[in-house]
C-alpha cells in the first residue's frame, strides 16, 4: 500500500523520547534527574545482565569501587580491636525504653574500654552511639547508602559511608567481638542470622551473641526449638549459640566474661 499523510507511520512519541546516554558521565547524570528512580549501587551490581545492555562490562570496573571501599574501610578501622556492633531498628525512638537500654549498654562496654560499632544512623544505633559518645570513648557509625537518604547520627568519633551492604557487613564481623541485637527488622535480622551462620560453620570463632529482649525474641526463639531443631535442621549447641538478656548490666557482664579480649 503506498505511503499516505493518513497512513504514514508517526514518531510523535519518540519526539519527546530522551536519547539514551553514551557515556557513563551521561548516565549518571540520567539517574540524578528528578522522577528518575535511584538505583543503589547494590542493585546496579546485583541485577542480571541484558542482551541489549550496552554497559554490561562495566561489572569488572566496579571491582575497583568495591575493592577501594575495602581498602578505605580496613584503614579507618584497623586501630579498633576491642570493638563490639551492636544492632536494632532505626525507628525506635528516644522515649522508647529499648533506646534508653541501648544507651546505657553502651556507655558501660565503652566505659569496660570496648568501642561501640553500629550502623550509624537513627533510633538503636543513635542510642548505642550515643551512650559511648557521652562516655568519651570510640563510637563508630559504618552507614550505607540507601534509595531515601539516611543520616549519620550526631554521636560518632568515626564515620564511615559504604555503597555496598556486603562490605560494610564485612566490617561489622570483621572489627567485632561481640554482637548485641535489640529489637529490629529485616536488617537487623540479617545481621543476627549472618553471624550465627558464620559461627555455625567455622568460617568465624565463637563470639558472643546477645538478644536484648526476651519478650521480643520469644516468638521466634521458640520457633527456633520447638520447629528447626525438632525437625533437626539445626543442633541444641546451635540454639546455644545464643545468649538472651533485658538488663544491660547483665549484657555487659556477660560479653566480658566470654568476649575472649584482653582487658585492658
Amino acid at each position: 500500500m503506498a505511503e499516505t499523510k493518513a497512513n504514514k507511520p508517526t514518531k510523535a512519541k519518540d519526539k519527546h523520547k530522551k536519547p539514551e546516554p553514551q557515556t557513563v558521565a551521561e548516565a549518571k547524570k540520567r539517574q540524578r534527574q528528578p522522577g528518575y528512580w535511584q538505583l543503589t549501587d547494590d542493585e546496579v551490581l546485583l541485577r542480571s545482565p541484558e542482551l541489549e545492555d550496552e554497559y554490561k562490562t562495566s561489572d569488572s570496573w566496579r571491582v575497583l569501587r568495591i575493592t577501594s571501599e575495602f581498602i578505605n574501610g580496613f584503614d579507618e578501622l584497623a586501630t579498633v580491636t576491642r570493638g563490639v556492633s551492636i544492632f536494632g531498628s532505626a525507628r525506635t525512638p528516644e522515649t522508647d525504653p529499648m533506646y534508653v537500654a541501648a544507651r546505657e549498654t553502651a556507655r558501660l562496654l565503652a566505659e569496660a574500654d570496648f568501642e561501640i560499632i553500629t550502623g550509624g544512623g537513627p533510633g538503636i544505633m543513635e542510642a548505642a552511639n550515643r551512650g559511648a559518645y557521652e562516655a568519651g570513648k570510640v563510637s563508630v557509625g559504618c552507614n550505607i547508602e540507601l534509595p531515601f537518604e539516611q543520616l549519620p547520627n550526631p554521636y560518632l568519633t568515626k564515620s564511615l559511608s559504604f555503597k555496598y551492604f556486603f562490605v560494610r557487613k564485612t566490617m561489622f564481623i570483621k572489627y567485632s567481638n561481640a554482637y548485641i541485637i535489640f529489637p529490629g527488622g529485616f536488617g537487623t535480622m540479617d545481621e543476627l542470622f549472618e553471624a550465627l551462620t558464620l559461627i555455625q560453620t567455622r568460617k568465624i570463632r565463637n563470639f558472643p551473641v546477645v538478644l536484648f529482649n526476651s519478650q521480643y525474641w520469644r516468638g521466634m526463639l521458640a520457633w527456633l526449638t520447638s520447629t528447626m531443631l525438632h525437625e533437626k535442621n539445626i543442633s541444641a549447641e546451635d540454639v546455644a549459640l545464643i545468649h538472651l538478656t533485658d538488663s544491660p548490666e547483665e549484657a555487659v557482664k556477660f560479653i566480658v566474661k566470654t568476649a575472649g579480649v584482653k582487658a585492658i
